[in-house]
């Protein structure tokens, strides 16, 4: 099963195109949880267990665990282990480099940590990218056009009368060689979404922005998605993990992704036949 197939399969089972991203930022952890040996983990471990049935995938942003060091690297073996393994796993690291340094990124990602797919910037070409497309069973997420503001930078910039990340969306289009090459599209982009989707009418799409940063969700759904309704991977993280400061954090949590999971079913529904 490629890695493109295993999506489809989860987002289908589940009904959901959903991910949370696990950015979990030690200064929000609730007071209740300081005791614990590992706050993070025991934090992740318990919004994993209240959301899973709501969301196709995980998102660990690896910055909020690498800061912490040794006992970091400890926390995402740990909250791994807690996700489903039918469920997608990513590792938003978004590394690049030369492919000798890139083989042994890929390497960590996808074996020693076992993500089911990683974020990866391809400014430097084809051979950054391969080591982690090399298990078809395993995807990788090219940044493409990003939520950020600093992505008019340049993302936006002509290069042969069209933008440079139309050239990355087609480039990446053909890396997609075993059905595991996917997409990272702000939802803050909704137009430059619709002209993604129309390229690739059938690769993954990551769109990360909705929620605490303001995407738009309806046009998300409406244009990320391929023709069956499927395919894009909708991620939200501070609006879902952090619903509550309080004790109650993970039920809240619950009530948020099932909110977000519903809203987002009901622009598929409404746009296509699933």
């Amino acid at each position: 099963m490629t890695f493109a197939q295993k999506l489809r399969s989860v987002q289908q089972n589940n009904d959901s195109l959903l991910c949370i991203g696990l950015d979990t930022d030690p200064g929000k952890i609730p007071g209740v949880l300081s005791a614990s040996g590992d706050p993070l983990y025991e934090f992740n471990r318990q919004i994993i267990e209240a959301t899973q049935d709501l969301v196709c995938a995980y998102k660990i942003n690896l910055a909020f665990y690498e800061a912490a060091g040794e006992r970091g690297w400890q926390t995402v073996h740990r909250t791994l282990a807690c996700i489903p393994r039918h469920m997608i796993s990513i590792g938003d690291g978004k590394r690049g480099d030369i492919g000798n340094s890139s083989s042994y990124y890929a390497k960590l990602f996808l074996e020693d940590y076992g993500f089911s797919a990683s974020t990866v910037n391809p400014y430097m070409g084809e051979d950054s990218v391969a080591p982690f497309l090399k298990n078809p069973e395993q995807g990788a997420f090219v940044l493409a056009l990003t939520s950020n503001p600093g992505a008019r930078d340049f993302q936006y910039l002509r290069v042969r009368g069209k933008p440079l990340y139309e050239h990355v969306v087609a480039r990446a289009k053909k890396w997609n060689r075993q059905g595991n090459c996917g997409l990272v599209v702000g939802a803050t982009r909704p137009k430059d979404l619709r002209r993604v989707r129309a390229i690739v009418p059938e690769m993954p799409i990551l769109i990360p922005g909705v929620g605490a940063q303001g995407g738009d969700l309806r046009s998300s759904v409406r244009y990320g998605c391929a023709p069956d309704g499927t395919m894009a991977i909708i991620n939200a993280s501070r609006s879902i993990i952090y619903a509550s400061a309080g004790g109650d954090f993970a039920a809240a949590s619950r009530i948020a992704a099932t909110r977000l999971r519903d809203e987002i079913n009901t622009y598929r529904r409404a746009y296509f036949t699933h």
